[in-house]
């Protein structure tokens, strides 16, 4: 195959803006590359972790117009971490209103983790707006999904370690709905209540999250306003079901308005976050995919991931020039 490719090299964004949307919130988004290249989204994970100028780096700037957006409660939108309408729902309102602003007829959508669950929801609802899929680490966000990693007897069975720290919070008779649990002390009035269960739940996740262990494990945390909104609103959408209205298999129950579209999908072969059966699953229901599972965990950080990604946006940016 080659050395692996890459992240394309460090750029400053063309502007960014402050969209309000509605009553609540104000949405952050960001242009970077050309101005008048093939349009991009890049729909980040969580739900609640924000972009980072890395996000611009998986695309050739002379080949692609940029968009990143800070979902609500996310990032630089405001107001941080709110569980205030914010839901699936509204945050593909919010995508669709950033399109309109922008002038751009179609995009390409770029997603990873919850972005891709993202990424799927919005090309359902709006398939004419979509030129294509570029998906890493399906989360298909059904129940099985959700308690495979946060209760027991999933993930925890193969970090058993992390797994009794991040229980160790929960009181023994809370533990047959650890989430619940968790649900409770992030919504709590009490600041070093909400604080303590936003850093062991970041901690559990990123205990799980790469092929190789990480060296600090605290420090996967990040600081404690971003672990506040990662824990505060990922817990706020598992509570609510993903906001289906009941439907637990929505996605993929819906996916065949999106099964000609033009899809490539990375995954990594020992995802324990989210499982490649996830991956494999959905792509056994379109008609034009490519499923590109890779030697890595989950994080879109680690090499095989960065290579494959690089290589479907060149790929795209070859078929949309």
């Amino acid at each position: 195959m080659g050395e692996l490719r890459t992240l394309y090299p460090e750029i400053n964004e063309n502007f960014s803006k402050m969209l309000k949307v509605d009553d609540v919130h104000t949405i952050y988004y960001e242009e970077s590359g050309n101005p008048q290249g093939i349009p991009v989204v890049f729909l980040h994970g969580g739900p609640g972790g924000g972009t980072t100028p890395t996000g611009r780096r998986y695309f050739d700037p002379k080949a692609y117009r940029i968009i990143q957006l800070d979902q609500r409660g996310s990032g630089q939108s405001t107001p941080r971490a709110c569980l205030k309408n914010n839901d699936t729902w509204h945050i593909i309102e919010d995508i669709e209103k950033i399109r309109e602003e922008l002038s751009i007829e179609k995009w390409l959508v770029f997603g990873g983790s919850w972005g891709t669950t993202l990424a799927l929801c919005y090309a359902i609802k709006h398939p004419e707006r979509v030129l294509g899929l570029v998906l890493r680490g399906i989360f298909l966000g059904r129940r099985e999904d959700i308690t495979w990693l946060y209760e027991k007897g999933g993930v925890s069975e193969f970090f058993p370690e992390a797994f009794d720290r991040y229980v160790s919070i929960v009181p023994e008779e809370e533990r047959h709905d650890i989430i619940g649990s968790y649900y409770k002390r992030l919504t709590s009035e009490d600041r070093k209540t909400r604080e303590e269960a936003a850093r062991e739940w970041s901690i559990w996740e990123g205990s799980v999250m790469t092929l190789h262990p990480v060296p600090n494990v605290e420090e996967s945390a990040g600081e404690i306003n971003f672990a506040l909104s990662v824990a505060t609103i990922e817990c706020h959408f598992w509570m609510n079901d993903m906001f289906w209205g009941g439907d637990d298999n929505w996605l993929l129950n819906n996916v065949s308005a999106i099964k000609d579209i033009p899809t490539y999908i990375v995954h990594g072969r020992y995802d324990v976050d989210c499982r490649p059966i996830n991956a494999y699953e959905l792509s056994k229901k379109l008609n034009n995919c490519d499923l590109d599972f890779v030697i890595s965990g989950h994080s879109s950080a680690e090499p095989a991931i960065v290579d494959a990604l690089v290589r479907a946006t060149d790929r795209f940016k070859e078929i949309l020039k």
